[in-house]
């Protein structure tokens, strides 16, 4: 059966409770994730044939992580096993991934040791018809890009689409190469790039205007939007589809979230969801992703597409932990009698 394999670092994501709480409570809940994890474990929810591939130590919490993939339905038959720990990070309940809070813990993990010529990446890449990765693993060293240029040039040449989330996060490129001089070179091999237009601006060095958030309005969004889309694939002929994110906080606690994909030369726009308060914001942007590969997969409308993926982002809010439980229909009830913005 072919699958969609998704690469990248596995982190265990302690999360303790702000203000010190954690310690008087000698509790702090431990979620297994990681942006590709997460992918693949709504994959695996929606019935997608799903493989997983990292790289993990030989040892019995690696093996305790390994069960636990499995039992979601992944398979693992893509994780390497090498090195001598899992990275870590450490992030208060409530924050997300780009709040200053966020405590890495994943110097010499088995994943960051990854490099050229170290990988099988052939077997890693059996019956496998669509591999995704993130600009997550190139943040951390050279070696780790070299390696995921590598692989994705594998995968090129077998012709299997790729798929890449741009997530910028500033505090992993620390190596001494600005992102990009490197993602560039990674986005040659895609076919598909979800991000946002700030993300594109710091990882690729696409135009992004800096007064928008003056201007404030959401048709400017949509037509910033629109052109950077168009710039990726101006510049990157291989990228057939170019997804863009806009998450607005709404004081005190609330959100404002929207999505948009390019494709075929028109932008499709999903509908606006709104909420008074949000439980976890680690993730949603793994299940928007999630979402896109689902609905590109299946073959579905371009609307249907960014519907599913932004309802399936928004409804991750609501959830505690990294990766969704929500199902197909639960995704689809909550987006189907909303008006989408025009």
């Amino acid at each position: 059966m072919t699958k969609i394999c998704c690469f990248g670092e596995l982190l265990l994501r302690f999360s303790p409770i702000a203000n010190g709480e954690w310690i008087r409570q000698t509790s702090m809940p431990v979620f297994v994730g990681g942006a590709e994890l997460n992918v693949a474990t709504a994959l695996a929810k929606w019935d997608v044939p799903v493989k997983y591939s990292t790289i993990l130590p030989h040892n019995t919490l690696a093996d305790d992580i390994i069960h636990y993939i499995e039992a979601n339905g992944i398979d693992s038959s893509g994780i390497v096993r090498s090195g001598q720990r899992v990275g870590t990070y450490y992030l208060p309940q409530g924050t997300d991934l780009k709040n200053a809070g966020v405590i890495y813990d994943r110097a010499h993990s088995a994943f960051s040791e990854l490099a050229p010529d170290k990988v099988d990446w052939d077997a890693v890449l059996q019956d496998t018809e669509w591999l995704h990765v993130s600009a997550i693993s190139p943040a951390l060293s050279a070696n780790v890009a070299e390696a995921c240029r590598e692989l994705m040039a594998v995968a090129s040449a077998k012709g299997i689409t790729v798929s890449i989330d741009l997530n910028h996060r500033a505090r992993l490129w620390q190596y001494g190469a600005p992102p990009e001089d490197i993602m560039p070179g990674l986005m040659d091999y895609c076919d598909v790039v979800m991000g946002n237009i700030w993300a594109a601006n710091a990882l690729l060095g696409i135009p992004v205007d800096e007064h928008i958030h003056v201007k404030g309005h959401t048709a400017d969004y949509l037509a910033h939007s629109q052109a950077t889309a168009e710039a990726i694939q101006e510049r990157f002929s291989r990228v057939k589809v170019v997804a863009n994110t806009f998450r607005f906080d709404t004081p005190p606690t609330g959100l404002r979230y929207y999505t948009t994909i390019f494709t075929e030369g028109r932008q499709y726009v999903s509908p606006e969801l709104l909420t008074d308060s949000v439980v976890d914001r680690v993730g949603s942007g793994d299940c928007f992703m999630a979402g896109l590969i689902y609905g590109l997969y299946k073959t579905h409308p371009p609307q249907e597409v960014v519907n599913f993926a932004a309802a399936a982002a928004f409804g991750k809010l609501q959830e505690l932990g990294d990766a969704t439980n929500q199902t197909i229909a639960d995704i689809t009830n909550r987006y189907s009698p909303i008006t989408t913005l025009s």
